[in-house]
């Protein structure tokens, strides 16, 4: 069909407007980044491994993983739930911050990471961040900015929540995913949540005291009734 953004479909002049050709030609040396899914944090050392031994081991990369693989705060990441406690040090609740996370561009700007003879892997990043007491967490999402391709597991590309949270934009993006015949399991994992019989019993009392004392009971009626059926 005839084309519908470009003058040539209603026969009138070249917009020759400077800040139009601009525009064009940023559009124009848009690249885009990999996004290379695995399903597990082990698989993504050993594509990072394989990626050192081919012609492209100097491009500029960054891997996204979870607290428990590259938090490195001596509490934090003793704790059984590092997401909380590092969100609380990063708002200052208690007074106290967190040290490694203002010293992230010692990291992310270390000649190590940057363009250089060879891939790097998780192992690295965090060595490298004990090294120079930065955090590595913040240091791979600051890397993603400059990246050519980015490691993550499955779920980083495929829970939108995940997406939010790290600012992982797909749009006109290139995606590759390894094993993908795991995909169906994990997309199911994203949108899937579990909850105990003993939580449903306390979620049950809780609404039967908002059902009893009138407060919105058309929200709360067929809440309550949710919480029986499945208790």
């Amino acid at each position: 069909g005839p084309c519908t953004e470009c003058s040539c479909s209603s026969g009138k002049e070249p917009d020759k407007d400077p800040s139009h050709t601009k525009k064009k030609e940023n559009d124009r040396l848009c690249v885009p980044k990999i996004f290379f899914g695995t399903r597990t944090h082990k698989q993504i050392t050993q594509i990072s491994r394989e990626l050192k031994r081919t012609a492209y081991s100097c491009v500029p990369m960054t891997i996204l993983s979870s607290r428990d693989y590259t938090c490195i705060h001596p509490v934090v990441s003793n704790s059984s739930n590092r997401n909380e406690m590092c969100v609380e040090l990063l708002e200052g609740k208690h007074g106290r911050s967190c040290s490694y996370y203002h010293g992230v561009h010692k990291l992310s700007e270390h000649h190590a990471l940057q363009p250089a003879p060879r891939a790097w892997d998780i192992e690295d990043l965090v060595s490298l961040g004990r090294k120079l007491r930065a955090c590595p967490y913040f240091a791979a999402r600051e890397l993603m900015v400059g990246a050519d391709i980015v490691f993550c597991p499955y779920n980083y590309l495929l829970d939108p929540q995940i997406r939010d949270s790290m600012d992982i934009n797909l749009k006109d993006q290139v995606v590759i995913l390894d094993e993908a015949h795991n995909i169906e399991d994990c997309a199911r994992e994203s949108v899937s949540y579990g909850v105990t019989e003993s939580q449903l019993r306390a979620a049950r009392e809780e609404l039967d005291l908002m059902v009893n004392n009138s407060i919105r009971q058309k929200h709360h009626e067929p809440l309550r009734a949710v919480c029986c059926s499945l208790i």
